[in-house]
């Protein structure tokens, strides 16, 4: 029997474990885009994700772990092997001021949430579209909020090692839109947030402010991976996009947003190859005009 076969077996038998044979990626994506996937996986406990991840590495088959897939652009041609999806993976509990969420508590609940619950520090997360597993791998932050700032420690499962480690703040080697967990293959499963005590009114008044802003001046209208870019030390990239005349380039359905130019967004046809040329466009442009190098936030899987 081939290798998927008997991974197919394997997934049957795991109880705790949904899936899907050749599952269209672009029903996972923010930016609604890509191919097929051979798998898709979802994990319904820790231990099955765990167990997934520790089969897939022993028979060298290839995979990723996502959550909501909102930072993310799948290629056209699919991905031939496993995508993990941890959004069944939802478990959440206040102690104190503390609240633990599991990977794949999206981001936007959590914030809901602290909310209810009274705690501040997680106001930012509002809107933000990821789970809460993606917003630490990349600490994702809006509005001057990070989650840097108010994360008390991540565990993960370290497939080299086979096991369950936790991971605290200063571990994190948190930059802007990066952490250690973009410079290893260790696989996030729970974040634990510590927070401040406040009137849930106040919180919420302040969230919904946020909300707002987003809502006029980002283009939530239409499919996108969010801010494209990472910022450019010293420059706002999208001012230096607008600058540049590229509000309103396209290439195929891909378009730079004429709302906010940071954003590239998928006016309704778009491919991951018009978005990619379209990005490739952004980053050749500004360099002729600002000598500035930028960096994608997407993370391109194939």
């Amino acid at each position: 029997m081939s290798k998927l076969s008997n991974l197919e077996m394997f997934m049957k038998e795991c109880a705790s474990l949904d899936f899907e044979k050749d599952a269209k990626l672009a029903c996972h994506s923010t930016f609604k885009v890509g191919g097929t996937a051979d798998y898709i996986a979802y994990p319904k406990s820790e231990s099955a994700l765990c167990a997934l991840v520790d089969y897939l590495n022993d028979e060298e088959i290839k995979y990723i772990v996502i959550g909501n897939g909102s930072n993310l652009l799948f290629a056209d041609e699919g991905y031939r092997g496993v995508v993990i999806i941890t959004t069944h993976l939802k478990k959440i509990r206040k102690s104190r001021n503390t609240i633990y969420a599991e990977c794949g508590v999206s981001f936007t609940s959590l914030a809901l949430y602290a909310q209810k619950h009274g705690l501040s520090g997680l106001e930012f997360a509002y809107g933000i579209p990821g789970s809460v597993g993606g917003a630490v791998y990349m600490n994702a932050g809006a509005y001057d909020g990070e989650v840097r700032n108010v994360l008390q420690k991540s565990s993960y499962f370290d497939a080299k090692l086979s096991k369950r480690c936790d991971l605290y703040n200063a571990g994190h080697k948190f930059g802007h839109r990066t952490s250690i967990y973009n410079s290893n293959d260790n696989v996030i499963l729970s974040a634990v947030f510590e927070l401040t005590p406040k009137d849930p009114d106040e919180i919420k008044q302040k969230m919904d402010g946020f909300m707002a802003a987003r809502r006029e001046k980002q283009p939530l209208e239409y499919p996108s991976a969010g801010s494209t870019f990472k910022r450019c030390e010293g420059y706002y990239t999208s001012k230096m996009i607008d600058e540049a005349g590229l509000k309103g380039r396209s290439v195929g359905g891909a378009m730079v947003s004429e709302k906010h130019a940071g954003f590239v967004i998928n006016t309704g046809n778009a491919t991951a190859d018009d978005i990619k040329k379209l990005i490739c466009i952004i980053k050749e442009e500004l360099k002729k005009k600002f000598n500035v190098d930028i960096k994608e936030e997407i993370k391109y899987i194939d």
